[in-house]
């Protein structure tokens, strides 16, 4: 920003956890319809296997195809239903995961300007782990909005309080946190193209989006990908994933630090004597 140099006054705690969450929100509105698109690819084929997953009778095909079908097939503006979920997730886990992380690893630094790289994975996995354990029940939420299909007929779900009702009578209040550790864990340490790769995010969605009793773990979600639709399975919803993984890193880091200098700047003007 012109005339403002970021290191006149560092930005506070309370910046950067509404910055971090308010740059993830608007990161959000852009990117959305691709988190969308991975969705839906990804569980199709669920549960009819192999075969017919990867026949002509495949609805959606692809990035663009996917879009244009759910442009085609249902209500206008289907690829940014449910973005309220969405908006709540990030707000939730962004807000923990990125906004305090420069706060925790100044604990386990004792306040010290310089962190080893053990002092910040160890920052990145606590911010990790509470960012999961507070914004989970979020992320299971927005998973079984997006999955759900407009066109025709009726909805599995109504509203954000209808799936959380849902869940909690059917699956039990465990049902909001379905996941497992080793997917959190597997998911904290992987990013980018690595973490589009080795498919963790697509055995997440199967598992959130799963009626109760269908998986016993995100291990067995995956054996049982494995065995009825094959190899290729863990691969629905690549290209989208990756883009949607690239956009949003970009999107979101690049608003999160403008918010941080906008934030100080406003603080700093206030503060300031006329």
């Amino acid at each position: 920003m012109v005339g403002f140099k970021p290191t006149d006054m560092p930005p506070t705690a309370t910046v950067k956890f509404l910055g971090a969450g308010t740059a993830a929100c608007i990161t959000d509105l852009i990117t959305f319809p691709l988190d969308t698109a991975k969705v839906r690819l990804q569980i199709q084929g669920e549960s009819q296997g192999a075969v017919r997953a990867s026949s002509a009778t495949a609805q959606y095909r692809g990035v663009l195809g996917t879009i244009l079908t759910m442009m085609k097939t249902e209500v206008p503006g289907s690829l940014y239903n449910w973005l309220v979920a969405g908006l709540q997730r990030q707000m939730s886990f962004a807000s923990v995961r990125i906004g305090l992380y420069d706060s925790v690893k100044q604990l386990y630094t004792n306040g010290s300007e310089y962190a080893g790289i053990g002092s910040s994975l160890l920052a990145g996995c606590t911010t990790g782990a509470l960012a999961v354990a507070i914004a989970q029940p979020t992320d299971v939420v927005k998973v079984r909005f997006q999955a759900q299909a407009r066109a025709g007929g009726s909805r599995r779900y109504q509203g954000t309080l209808d799936v959380c009702k849902t869940i909690a009578r059917e699956e039990g209040l465990r049902g909001l946190w379905k996941d497992d550790l080793p997917c959190h864990f597997t998911s904290a340490f992987g990013a980018g193209f690595c973490t589009t790769i080795i498919a963790v995010d697509l055995v997440k969605t199967r598992y959130m989006n799963s009626a109760s009793g269908q998986y016993a773990s995100g291990g067995h979600c995956a054996l049982t990908m494995l065995r009825k639709e094959g190899p290729q399975a863990f691969y629905k919803g690549f290209m989208p994933s990756f883009l949607r993984l690239g956009s949003w890193n970009v999107v979101m880091f690049v608003t999160y630090e403008q918010l941080k200098r906008a934030l100080v700047a406003a603080r700093t003007s206030r503060e300031a004597p006329f």
